[in-house]
């Protein structure tokens, strides 16, 4: 996969495809503070081998796209959302199966409500409704991620690469499944997007910072298919978050990951998510 740059006007935009441009465009979108290494290129392999042409991106202030000051993003959760349909008008794909994952799922969501003529389908991955009838009643974080909230990993000197690496991988720790975190993998995905990466502490800043949006709308008015694919022990979003999705979305079909975490699927979960992945977006 060679990576490319898409400029548009107020952010350079890096991404990669997988596959032939021919087939179906399947749009990867990273969570918060994620670029695009943590979808594992040997997952957008595998799918790309199922006939679809795989595209995973930096985020904004993420691996090689356009970073702005830590603390200080100049944009909102507007441009986060609306920079995929740049991305898509530079590839020249004027509609892509969304996959997104928690707050990229997200992304999707807002995206299927806001432009929905661009959305072939709609996957949503370990996260939960934008706004529907059900958001109020949805269970909070587990309590080893309130814990994390209320007792953060301190920041490490952002110039000391192996620090920064560790630091990667402890506040991920708290999100993994049943099985516990793969260190190894996680290191190895970590240790790629520190290598590759303008900006650390931005990465990792500024996100939650950015000025909230909303395109109107709640989940029951999605019309794009949707596949909800989520991890049976998401500390974050527990379970009862991707029902409440499959309950709103009409027609939504819920997958389990059984064992699954707050995570792109691990390498134990892939033919399982991506032949679910390639049924629904046939």
């Amino acid at each position: 996969m060679a990576e490319q740059t898409t400029s548009l006007p107020d952010v350079d935009l890096v991404w990669g495809g997988f596959g032939s441009r021919d087939h179906p465009v399947v749009l990867l979108i990273a969570g918060q503070c994620q670029s695009m290494t943590w979808w594992d290129a040997e997952f957008c392999r595998r799918l790309a081998a199922q006939g679809r042409y795989v595209v995973r991106y930096d985020h904004r202030d993420t691996g090689c796209s356009t970073t702005w000051p830590a603390g200080h993003p100049a944009y909102s959760e507007r441009e986060l959302t609306t920079d995929p349909v740049g991305l898509l008008d530079a590839i020249g794909a004027d509609r892509a199966h969304l996959v997104g994952l928690s707050a990229g799922g997200g992304i999707a969501q807002e995206l299927a409500l806001s432009q929905p003529h661009r959305v072939t389908t709609l996957t949503l991955m370990d996260t939960s409704p934008l706004t529907s009838a059900a958001r109020g009643a949805l269970p909070p974080p587990e309590p080893a991620v309130l814990a994390s909230f209320a007792d953060p990993v301190p920041p490490p000197d952002w110039l000391d690469r192996d620090a920064v690496i560790d630091h990667r991988v402890a506040i991920e720790r708290p999100y993994a499944g049943t099985g516990g975190l793969d260190e190894e993998r996680y290191r190895r995905l970590a240790t790629e997007e520190v290598d590759r990466s303008a900006d650390m502490e931005a990465t990792l800043t500024n996100h939650p910072l950015a000025e909230g949006w909303s395109p109107g709308g709640t989940a029951e008015d999605i019309t794009a298919p949707t596949l909800v694919l989520h991890g049976s022990a998401d500390p974050l979003f527990p379970l009862a978050h991707g029902e409440a999705l499959r309950d709103a979305i009409p027609g939504a079909r819920l997958v389990v990951l059984e064992g699954g975490g707050h995570q792109q699927p691990p390498p134990a979960m892939w033919d399982l998510t991506i032949g679910e992945l390639a049924a629904h977006t046939s």
